[in-house]
């Protein structure tokens, strides 16, 4: 059933859990739909948790290490409040999502809902667009096709990258669990951009060049989750490295790709 969730949500019937997701996460689509970024994490998730509160189910809310901005400490905690620029051009998401979470909290408080919340950092793996806007998935589809690898500033900046299938692991572990509190769910070892773009070059066999862009407002230096809690809590660790990750994902690009080329010439020779 698909609904706009930022309306009021009916389901009949009895419901166990439910699983807020619904957002944009690319830069790309949050800077392209930045009102409906706001209303989809603020009016959709008073409209979620309030399904939840009337089925007496278990709520989860996808929230996200963008919630703690551009870090001040590394790697993060779930207790650090962040350094989060209120009104800039990535506001639109970090916001929200900050917002959700205090959303679901008062609803714990005050109407004793049930509650789970991740932030997820940064993921990659099968699935992804190959024009999502985001580090890997860019890397991949501009590896593949021969163009140059597009870095952002000098490269420097980190971040960690956690395989999808390791995610899911630890947001199920978090759904079954007693934790009503923030848990951070990715994987703590962190590289530059530069070793990421230079890592997809040596995996693909790709000859592309690596070309540098400015870097664009408010983008985080660092980005490393602290998972004391996930590992503590949950006995959550990713297990999947980085390398075998990225094969994979590169495989799945590579199929869609060549997909995708075999479409446009059927499509070509149909309109001849």
């Amino acid at each position: 059933v698909k609904q706009d969730v930022t309306n009021y949500i009916h389901l009949s019937g009895p419901l166990d859990a439910l699983l807020h997701f619904a957002s944009p996460a690319s830069p790309v689509d949050y800077a392209n739909h930045p009102i409906a970024t706001m209303k989809v994490g603020s009016m959709g998730t008073h409209k979620a948790l309030g399904l939840a509160k009337d089925k007496g189910a278990k709520f989860l809310l996808a929230s996200t290490s963008e919630i703690y901005g551009d870090p001040e400490i590394n790697p993060q905690p779930e207790g650090y409040w962040g350094h989060v620029n209120t009104i800039g051009p990535r506001s639109v998401y970090d916001e929200a999502k900050r917002f959700a979470e205090a959303m679901t909290m008062a609803y714990h408080r005050t109407h004793g809902v049930p509650v789970r919340i991740v932030r997820i950092f940064n993921t990659y793996g099968e699935r992804m667009r190959t024009e999502d806007g985001r580090a890997v998935p860019n890397f991949i589809t501009q590896a593949l096709k021969g163009e140059p690898l597009t870095v952002y500033g000098d490269g420097s900046q980190t971040r960690s990258l956690c395989y999808v299938k390791d995610l899911v692991n630890g947001i199920a572990r978090l759904l079954h669990s007693s934790v009503a509190t923030p848990v951070n769910i990715g994987n703590p070892h962190e590289l530059t951009i530069q070793q990421i773009a230079e890592l997809v070059l040596r995996l693909t066999g790709s000859k592309s060049e690596i070309v540098r862009r400015p870097l664009p407002v408010d983008d985080p230096r660092q980005r490393r989750p602290d998972i004391g809690v996930a590992s503590k809590e949950l006995g959550w660790t990713p297990h999947v490295a980085v390398e075998e990750g990225l094969r994979k994902t590169i495989d799945y690009f590579r199929q869609e790709l060549e997909g995708s080329q075999s479409v446009n010439q059927l499509g070509a020779l149909a309109g001849m």
